[in-house]
């Protein structure tokens, strides 16, 4: 997911999408656990996903302290 992307989500979606990507990326690893990764190229790709969003979310949060 593109970094434009994220930043047009609200807060809500935001946090929604990093529990979404955060139970996938548990499914990711209890099929690396069991032997059998069919796409281990996306545990890269969800990590990378998951960073972008918790760095727009602290930019949000500090922004919010800003105005405060």
């Amino acid at each position: 997911m593109s970094i434009e992307k994220i930043r047009n989500l609200s807060k809500e979606e935001l946090l929604v999408k990093q529990r979404n990507l955060k139970e996938e990326l548990f499914k990711l690893n209890l099929q690396r656990y069991g032997g059998r990764v069919e796409k281990p190229h996306m545990f890269s790709i969800i990590r990378k996903d998951l960073a972008r969003i918790k760095s727009i979310l602290r930019e949000q949060e500090l922004k919010e302290k800003k105005q405060a």
